[in-house]
């Protein structure tokens, strides 16, 4: 089985339609329509405040803490499948827009990165031959990920500029923190201590098919049972709240902040209650 057919073995994606605001002013509202978001891949933190990333099909889009929701960023409107950060550099990988230059890849980005927030994007390596739907960076700076294509795990220590293959597996995510690189895996959640050279099980741990470590090394992620989970600091798994469908995408914002997209949008979910952040609408 492949890495793709792996993640939707372990949820059947349906599309989200989310209101959003567009990043045109509008001068009359009474009539305006806007634009939506058909699917999301990723929810990272921007590092300069409060406000979210969210890497879409057609862009990344900043989230603020209010609600509101403007993009895509730059005018980009490529599909971010996979889509992190490192520090204040933005890494993502997909598929051109309609306006994407040409020096990006065409059909795959391959690994692009931002050092502006996403107001310009550049190409790194193997621009136009691979698509990576999972990408994830490390504490010390280190990019692993999966190509579409391939059972092989990457990783890169020189910011996405040359890559190693590593272990030959399959995975529907990855998060790293200092203890290790983790992977969520149809047999259980896998951890390697070895920059991805070999991995071994996580005793206890729920089966993941989206994981992420916050920036203390909190580790949570959403389970084939359709709920939400934290390793807590007293070593145990802690069983938080079911969500309502299954999750397009998830982050760990801090060690008791989580936000994920499942059937009601954009949720934001603390150890005491859930907030929706932006709403799913029906699809037209």
């Amino acid at each position: 089985m492949n890495r793709r057919a792996l993640a939707l073995t372990a949820i059947s994606i349906a599309a989200l339609t989310l209101t959003v605001t567009g990043c045109t002013p509008q001068t009359d509202t009474t009539n305006a329509v806007p634009p939506s978001i058909e699917h999301i891949h990723g929810i990272a933190a921007d590092p300069r405040g409060e406000d979210l990333f969210i890497a879409t099909h057609g862009g990344i889009f900043t989230l603020t803490e209010t609600g509101e929701m403007t993009g895509p960023i730059g005018d980009h409107d490529f599909d971010a499948m996979g889509f992190t950060l490192s520090g204040d550099t933005l890494f993502a990988s997909g598929h051109p827009g309609t306006t994407t230059a040409e020096e990006l890849g065409a059909p795959n980005l391959g690994i692009i990165r931002s050092d502006d927030f996403g107001a310009t994007w550049s190409p790194v390596a193997f621009n136009g031959s691979a698509d990576f739907h999972v990408l994830t960076a490390a504490p010390d700076g280190m990019l692993y990920g999966f190509a579409s294509t391939e059972v092989e795990l990457l990783a890169s220590a020189d910011e996405g500029r040359t890559w190693t293959s590593k272990a030959s597996f399959t995975a529907a995510d990855l998060a790293a923190t200092t203890d290790g690189l983790y992977a969520a895996t149809e047999e259980g959640l896998l951890i390697s201590t070895d920059n991805g050279g070999t991995f071994d099980p996580v005793e206890g741990a729920p089966v993941l098919y989206t994981i992420d470590a916050s920036p203390d090394g909190t580790l949570a992620g959403v389970g084939t049972d359709g709920v939400l989970w934290s390793y807590g600091a007293d070593g145990d798994w802690q069983r938080m709240e079911p969500l309502e469908g299954v999750a397009q995408a998830f982050s760990a914002i801090d060690s008791e902040r989580f936000v994920l997209v499942d059937d009601r949008g954009i949720v934001e979910v603390t150890r005491d209650e859930s907030t929706i952040l932006a709403p799913a609408r029906p699809a037209d």
